[in-house]
């Protein structure tokens, strides 16, 4: 059993993205999980930073177990947000995982190189992108220890 589940939290997700179809497909696969998942949505890399640091419209936000992060984003792009968040010690330790359609070198290198915890490429066909989310959610709700919200 799980430290959230020892102490009957609900997860919780921060996902960071702008593509509505993405949304709604990780939403839909939440949908099917076994856990009663909560998901806050935010569609710039502001926004993400604002939540975090429960900023303007965000100051009632509460801190998410695990972040998505797409790297294509307006305003701020993942990278700027990956390394505002590795680099506040109230966020470091929140696992960050990039969920992105860029298998480039260099963003997989900068992702890692500013302390994403995994790098995993947003497959396109529904059934592959929610046994994505079932195995995301299975290895970080299930199998790890994580801190509380």
């Amino acid at each position: 059993m799980d430290l959230l589940n020892k102490n009957k939290e609900k997860p919780r997700i921060l996902l960071v993205e702008d593509n509505p179809g993405d949304i709604r497909l990780t939403q839909e696969a939440l949908k099917e999980s076994q856990l009663d998942i909560h998901l806050d949505v935010v569609s710039d890399g502001e926004q993400a930073i604002d939540f975090l640091n429960k900023r303007n419209k965000y100051a009632e936000s509460t801190r998410p177990h695990i972040i998505l992060l797409d790297l294509n984003l307006p305003k701020k792009n993942g990278i700027e947000v990956l390394k505002e968040i590795k680099v506040q010690d109230s966020l470091k330790s929140i696992p960050v995982i990039v969920l992105t359609t860029s298998d480039a070198d260099h963003d997989i290198s900068k992702a890692y190189s500013w302390h994403a915890n995994c790098y995993i490429l947003k497959p396109v066909d529904f059934d592959d992108f929610a046994k994505v989310i079932q195995l995301i959610e299975l290895y970080w709700f299930n199998t790890v220890q994580l801190a509380h919200a």
